[in-house]
């Protein structure tokens, strides 16, 4: 076991968190804030050489100068999810730092390569810029997560802060948006030179104010991702301990932290809860360590909450869980719901004009509401998806996940405004809960062991078959003529396959361990009544 060490002062933790809050606002997520950008695109005429006529608009002025411009969106998404893999070994290997440092290097990259796009000749600047913008995100934010335990009784606010940031940070193009046409038309040029304050800024942080090693262990952060329970095979909330314990235990874990071991990919898209504590990783020596009377306790009441399922695949090599209907059903529900909400976020007014007969005027409005929702969405998300994933089976949180997405979808389909409202509304809060809920499942479902290495399966695998939303895309314009109902309609009867598919099968494995337990129960009342 590495030494313990003091943590450092409580101005420099406050710093560093404060640090680490700025710069995920800017940079941890701005690409998905595409459908804000993209009016500024098109005023600036990006991609306009594709088209036969260039007149001043507010639309593309073709289907191949969109279908382009869509199709910096795909290629973001896909590289900010398969990204996830590669992010975490750069951080098992070389820490938090580098990794953070690296993130700023590509953001720089990102930002010389959107600056000088439109002078670049034998590359598309643009494609590689926002492409580099969206790789640079989890490397920046990724390796800031370790900061939650700069303040270990407080690690579910900060994880709470650092996530809010994550989701508020596509709001950058909005406000981009919101001085481009009311107050000076500031090229994508020009906005991208000041820009690179961002990647600087993160460097210099990185360099002079971060910690070089996280504040703590994998093994300590898995143990509170799902049982609250800290190092010392205590829980983190005090309340929970037993008297004689407490004032030990708050000595122990208030002055100490242990040097890093390795570094969890999951923790991208994790919205933790105050309350729990949450926060994904993986673990290297969960089933090798003898785990205390609290530790005890918080697995047995995680298979009660779960409906037994926690814990099912724990244990099992690597191989087995990724050959597990667990894996291959959730796989193919990630996809789905990845295809749909990227489809959306790139398509939303074209999608919204064809439904309201060209309405301009709505179309427009629609947009700016989802705009300003989706930053906030997964903000006011935070506290009760945190309650959700704590108070309900796994069971019940899949049939919540997937009637949200078939009221999103369904709504989608409708020519009625107060219901395309409505499914803006629960789309923006279902994105973060999704993703979430991903999360703990994985965590629940298949240990900590092979954590990172399974969740990151899933999201990348879903990442690379993000690319069928370019095809969904060319496929509603040039064969369905605009119309989205035909693809969206395919996109919900798939949600109700895969979800229903999923559920069912968890609903059997339910029955197959509570069966089983029975049957133990019944073996062990049997010989208990053999006389001795």
């Amino acid at each position: 076991m590495p030494a313990m060490s003091k943590l450092p002062s409580l101005t420099t933790r406050l710093i560093q968190v404060a640090c680490a809050i700025l710069w995920c606002l800017a940079a941890a997520g701005p690409v998905f804030g595409f459908a804000a950008l993209k009016p500024i695109l098109i005023s600036q005429h990006i991609y306009e050489s594709k088209c036969d006529i260039k007149t001043e608009s507010t639309e593309t002025k073709c289907v191949d100068q969109d279908l382009s411009l869509n199709f910096l969106f795909t290629i973001a998404c896909m590289v900010t999810n398969i990204s996830a893999l590669p992010v975490g070994s750069i951080l098992d290997t070389f820490g938090p730092k580098i990794t953070g440092v690296i993130g700023s290097v590509i953001l720089a990259l990102a930002s010389l390569s959107l600056k000088f796009a439109n002078k670049m000749v034998y590359l598309d600047g643009y494609l590689t810029g926002y492409t580099l913008l969206a790789l640079g995100g989890p490397f920046v934010f990724i390796s800031c997560f370790q900061l939650a335990n700069s303040f270990p009784k407080n690690s579910g606010l900060i994880l709470a802060l650092l996530t809010g940031a994550f989701d508020s940070s596509s709001a950058l193009f909005l406000l981009y948006r919101v001085y481009y046409f009311s107050v000076g038309k500031l090229s994508i040029s020009n906005f991208f030179t000041g820009y690179l304050i961002v990647p600087a800024f993160i460097f210099l942080c990185q360099l002079f104010i971060m910690p070089k090693d996280s504040y703590k262990t994998v093994g300590t952060l898995a143990k509170i991702a799902e049982t609250g329970i800290d190092e010392t095979g205590r829980p983190i909330d005090d309340d929970l301990l037993h008297p004689e314990d407490r004032e030990s235990a708050i000595s122990t874990r208030d002055d100490l932290y242990q040097p890093t071991i390795t570094e969890t990919t999951a923790l991208l898209m994790r919205r933790p809860s105050g309350v729990s504590r949450r926060a994904s990783t993986l673990s290297r020596n969960s089933y090798n360590s003898i785990k205390s009377s609290y530790e005890q306790e918080a697995d047995t009441k995680l298979v009660s909450s779960s409906g037994g399922v926690f814990g099912v695949l724990h244990g099992y090599s690597i191989s087995q869980q990724l050959k597990s209907p667990w894996f291959s059903l959730m796989t193919f529900f990630t996809t789905i719901q990845m295809l749909r909400i990227n489809f959306f976020v790139a398509t939303i007014k074209a999608q919204i004009l064809y439904l309201y007969g060209g309405d301009e005027e709505i179309a427009t409005t629609v947009n700016h509401f989802f705009d300003l929702a989706l930053p906030l969405g997964g903000l006011c998300s935070i506290p009760f998806i945190g309650l959700i994933l704590d108070n309900l089976s796994t069971l019940t949180v899949l049939y919540i996940l997937t009637g949200m997405s078939l009221f999103i979808g369904v709504m989608g389909l409708l020519s009625w405004i107060p219901g395309t409202y409505a499914g803006i509304i629960v789309l923006v809060i279902y994105r973060p809960f999704y993703y979430t809920a991903v999360s703990d499942f994985c965590a629940k479902v298949f240990g900590y062991d092979n954590f990172g290495t399974v969740y990151g399966a899933i999201i990348a695998i879903s990442g690379v078959c993000n690319i069928l939303q370019q095809v969904m895309d060319r496929i509603t314009k040039e064969h369905f003529h605009m119309n989205p109902t035909p693809v969206n309609s395919i996109l919900v009867i798939l949600t109700l396959m895969f979800g229903a598919g999923l559920i069912g099968f968890v609903k059997s494995q339910e029955k197959e361990i509570k069966r089983r337990n029975l049957e133990m129960e019944a073996e062990d009342a049997s010989y208990r009544s053999i006389p001795t």
